[in-house]
């Protein structure tokens, strides 16, 4: 059996901007991308801390450390520059190499800075 499981996580970074004439997706500093384990296009979900709101959207290559989480496109109605998100990726695996598995948590610092 297979089954859905956190893979990694970006943990309470700040939203930098909200580009609402975006066509989709967050944009995601590359530094925090490689930290968790992320890849750009991969499908993510985001909890906004501070309204409650969740989504999901893809990601998409920010500049190499420049801090920035920006929501495109309709995202950027639920989410406003200075919410605090969490960012989540998932990933499928056999039940039994789950139980073992240890996904990447990352905890950004101010500025979403490693």
């Amino acid at each position: 059996m297979q089954i859905q499981v956190m893979k990694s996580k970006l943990h309470r970074v700040t939203v930098t901007e909200a580009d609402l004439n975006y066509i989709g997706s967050v944009t995601i500093d590359e530094d925090l991308m490689d930290a968790a384990n992320f890849i750009e296009h991969e499908k993510v979900q985001i909890v906004n801390i501070n309204n409650g709101e969740r989504l999901e959207t893809y990601i998409i290559k920010g500049v190499r450390g420049s801090g920035k989480i920006c929501l495109n496109g309709p995202a950027a109605r639920r989410v406003s520059p200075g919410d605090l998100v969490i960012i989540i990726s998932y990933g499928l695996m056999d039940f039994e190499e789950a139980k073992s598995f240890k996904p990447t948590v990352i905890f950004p610092k101010e500025g979403n800075k490693l």
